[in-house]
């Protein structure tokens, strides 16, 4: 992480607190993540007691609110907070950005009684979250999705759900599920949002999906039949779901791009120093220009993707009429480039990079999925596009 010491944050001007920050979240993934990741990724075992850890550090509520636990930073600070994480593990990293979503839209759209039953324990890591948004039918089309809601009980005090969710990261390990359901008419505004507690009747999970990456982390379906859950867990009203859900995507793209950024700074990192050290024809393969030429090219993409994050996360933290704009045109561009660096890496360790015990591959395959979740590529396109021909 000294790569990114003095150069690309330094005209974001950060202060002496994001500094330490930076410096704390480093620490502890070296300390807490790194030794494991490979054994983690190569057994599919998912850390649940490092992931509490993380909670005394503040990372169970990095925006969230201080009265319920939270510890109240901002966008840039988060992004600082993922790409440390990821540097260690991007797996990781990813399901801390995924509770911290859940989390915050409790924090954010939950009544006074929602947020002190809930945040609290999930600020502190004592429960983990996960968010069910993705059905088997509907991906990108998210206002298309079907898992239906109906009230039940005396006086309505029950849902009643039945659907599926799918790709749902943590399904089976979280102890509460963000779930966006439909409670009314077809489109975004018949959809409504439930907190759904692990031991809800009728709720159950799919198998574990065998998956290109993201081993750490299972990611099943969360299945509903006649799954019972009090209407007392609704959040905010309904028809407020898809509001809600797409709150939350601006800082779920920014925080996936800084787990990309973290990642392919450890794999240039890797490829650096393996190219200093591997010889070929009498010399270190990094006296070559191929090789000195990639790393440059990579060095470049870091330090660009970079910029391009902290400006996104920037803007959103001072709600800048463009941020959605920004945060999607970072979420593409630092995904793209990031995974690339980190196949690049790959490729300069040669036949090495292919061995699961360098962990370049591991980064490649973790990277990979980043192009496709919070929203695709190519639907980041789509609404940059559209905001550009509003203007």
């Amino acid at each position: 992480m000294d790569a990114i010491s003095d150069t690309g944050t330094a005209q974001f001007e950060l202060s002496e607190d994001q500094r330490a920050i930076r410096e704390m979240t480093a620490a502890f993934a070296a300390d807490r993540v790194a030794p494991y990741a490979l054994d983690w990724d190569r057994e599919r075992f998912f850390p649940a007691n490092i992931i509490r850890e993380t909670g005394p550090l503040g990372f169970g509520g990095i925006y969230v609110r201080e009265d319920v636990g939270g510890s109240g930073l901002g966008r840039l600070d988060a992004v600082l907070i993922f790409e440390a994480l990821a540097a260690a593990c991007p797996a990781f990293a990813a399901f801390i950005s995924i509770h911290n979503m859940a989390t915050w839209m409790i924090d954010t759209f939950g009544d006074e009684s929602q947020r002190q039953r809930f945040v609290p324990r999930l600020a502190s890591m004592e429960l983990l979250a996960s968010y069910c948004l993705t059905e088997p039918g509907s991906g990108s089309d998210a206002a298309a999705l079907k898992t239906r809601a109906v009230r039940s009980g005396g006086n309505g005090s029950d849902y009643v759900l039945n659907g599926a969710k799918q790709f749902i990261s943590g399904a089976g390990d979280s102890d509460l599920y963000v779930a966006m359901v439909r409670t009314g008419e077809d489109g975004p505004k018949g959809i409504s949002t439930l907190v759904i507690p692990k031991d809800a009747p009728g709720l159950s999970f799919g198998k574990i999906e065998s998956k290109m990456g993201w081993h750490m982390q299972s990611t099943r379906q969360v299945i509903f039949e006649d799954c019972k859950v009090p209407a007392e867990n609704l959040l905010s009203s309904e028809g407020q779901g898809f509001r809600i859900a797409m709150a939350g995507l601006d800082g779920g793209r920014l925080n996936i791009a800084a787990c990309s950024l973290g990642g392919a700074q450890s794999a240039f990192d890797k490829a650096l120093a393996y190219a200093g050290e591997r010889q070929a024809f009498g010399q270190a393969i990094d006296r070559f220009q191929a090789i000195q030429f990639k790393l440059a090219d990579m060095e470049t993409n870091l330090q660009a993707s970079r910029v391009f994050l902290y400006t996104a996360a920037s803007k959103l933290d001072r709600k800048a009429p463009d941020a959605t704009k920004w945060s999607a045109m970072a979420k593409r561009f630092v995904t793209d480039a990031c995974f690339d660096v980190a196949n690049d890496a790959l490729q300069v360790h040669g036949g090495y990079g292919y061995l699961h015990d360098y962990g370049v591959e591991k980064l490649v395959r973790d990277l990979r999925v980043h192009q496709i979740l919070e929203g695709t590529n190519e639907i980041m396109r789509v609404i940059i596009a559209r905001q550009l021909i509003r203007q």
